[in-house]
């Protein structure tokens, strides 16, 4: 299926810090991870069957130091999400299944001692965690006073850039139900997952001024843009 563009698709790029969600990917039935995360199962039961279309692409690969992989739609998509990205944010979920207080400091990530980011992310969590510097350019920060002041920092350390909401589907909802968020990119996999974390249910899309400017599908995913209006 060949990619659409509707009138302004692109609009708003180059013009300053925007904050975005990127590659997030949902099931049919709406869920961006299934239930019971654990250490077999970063993204819950079902959960890897969502990215079945990112992991196969050249840009994908390429990032983790492999061979090979697709171009085409899923690629495009893909190696948009990285491109001027200078801070990301994201919930203590996607950062690791420890739950509560850190009971030491030797949970490091789901990625080895060089993670994918190469910029500063700051973790949303309850509770206090020093700095996490690793190879590669990335430091997590561990930030407890809430959305609005990782936001802050976020914006600070970006330097012009844009800011990258990362899961899961609370923390993109947090920041959406504050008309923070400028755009997202949305993936839709050809599974069902039937319970897990929802992204649609607690917003109200339509009253807070997104409407989608742009889709493509391949046979792995459909993708969809959504930009917030200006006088949203």
């Amino acid at each position: 299926m060949a990619e659409n563009k509707k009138d302004g698709g692109d609009a708003g790029q180059g013009a300053g810090t925007r904050v975005r969600v990127e590659s997030f990917t949902i099931s049919l039935d709406g869920y961006g991870a299934g239930t019971d995360q654990s250490l077999d199962s970063p993204l819950g039961i079902g959960g890897e069957s969502l990215h079945e279309w990112v992991t196969s692409t050249r840009s994908w690969r390429q990032m983790h130091e492999q061979a090979g992989g697709s171009e085409g739609v899923d690629n495009d998509f893909a190696m948009r999400g990285n491109e001027n990205i200078g801070a990301w944010i994201i919930g203590r979920n996607m950062f690791g299944p420890v739950r509560g207080p850190w009971p030491d400091e030797r949970w490091k990530g789901w990625w080895g001692d060089n993670p994918p980011y190469h910029v500063p992310v700051y973790v949303l969590t309850h509770y206090a965690r020093p700095p996490l510097e690793m190879e590669g350019g990335t430091t997590f920060y561990f930030v407890t006073e809430g959305i609005h002041a990782a936001l802050d920092r976020a914006r600070e350390a970006a330097i012009g850039k844009d800011i990258r909401i990362g899961g899961g589907a609370d923390t993109i909802q947090q920041y959406l139900r504050e008309g923070l968020i400028d755009e997202l990119h949305i993936a839709i996999a050809p599974t069902l997952l039937g319970k897990g974390e929802g992204l649609f249910g607690k917003v109200d899309w339509h009253k807070a001024g997104y409407e989608c400017t742009r889709f493509g599908a391949s046979e792995k995913a459909m993708h969809i843009i959504l930009q917030r209006k200006p006088d949203a």
